[in-house]
């Protein structure tokens, strides 16, 4: 596999609600961008959980894989975390195999550190992935992170937080436009400030996670280290 992916958000809540909207899996494909789908199938209590997913990449056709998934809800250190194991046959899916965690790190002054290490196969050759399907994952990990805080913090629905963010995109779209029908020099400054401007608060941003692991601190020591529940995981 390649180089691995981390994603942090500090979302300021209580553990055990951000802890329900990541595990249920109604819930949990309403935030997510990565999936369209996700629904478990019937298994013995106690044992790891197998689901399905799916991917919608056209309207109407979904990419479809399988999973497994466990998790520790009560660690001796007050942290939780899950992991899970996932693979997809489908022959349009960018990837044939992967794994990762969620580790869920309560904060001494309220709220949590909410973060994931995982990594993937690629289907079709390291370059593709390294230039453009690991950071477009990287990039929509982090996105639906801070969209996940949002609705945890300030109540954003998924939904609502999605059309807020595509209005901003073709607001600002406008506005290039604008200043090009105007002036085509007056349009470059209007682009950079487009690109570079944070976004609204209400509206999810990517830049807004950690996309690295802390090099040191008491927060390195919970930041790396995949989790030993993710290798009695079996193969999906």
């Amino acid at each position: 596999m390649g180089g691995g992916l981390y994603i942090e958000a500090r979302i300021a809540v209580d553990l055990d609600l951000v802890w329900e909207r990541t595990q249920d899996p109604a819930r949990h494909q309403r935030w997510d961008l990565r999936f369209t789908r996700i629904a478990y199938l019937p298994g013995a209590e106690g044992e790891p959980q197998r689901f399905t997913y799916g991917v919608r990449v056209l309207p109407g056709f979904f990419v479809s894989g399988t999973g497994i998934s466990a998790g520790e809800r009560h660690r001796p250190d007050g942290t939780r975390t899950s992991a899970l194991r996932f693979a997809c046959a489908h022959p349009l899916s960018f990837l044939t195999e992967g794994r990762g965690y969620w580790r869920y790190v309560p904060l001494a002054e309220g709220g949590l550190r909410f973060f994931t290490g995982y990594d993937y196969a690629p289907r079709w050759g390291r370059f593709a992935d390294r230039f453009l399907f690991r950071p477009l994952m990287g990039w929509a990990t982090a996105w639906s992170f801070d969209r996940l805080r949002l609705w945890c913090e300030r109540g954003t629905t998924p939904e609502r937080a999605l059309w807020r963010a595509l209005g901003e995109v073709a607001a600002r779209s406008a506005a290039v436009a604008l200043a090009a029908w105007i002036a085509l020099p007056a349009a470059v400054p209007v682009l950079v400030a487009a690109l570079l401007l944070p976004p609204l608060p209400g509206t999810p941003a990517a830049r807004r996670c950690l996309r690295r692991p802390p090099g040191r601190g008491p927060d390195a020591a919970t930041a790396a280290a995949p989790p030993a529940l993710l290798d009695r995981l079996e193969h999906p």
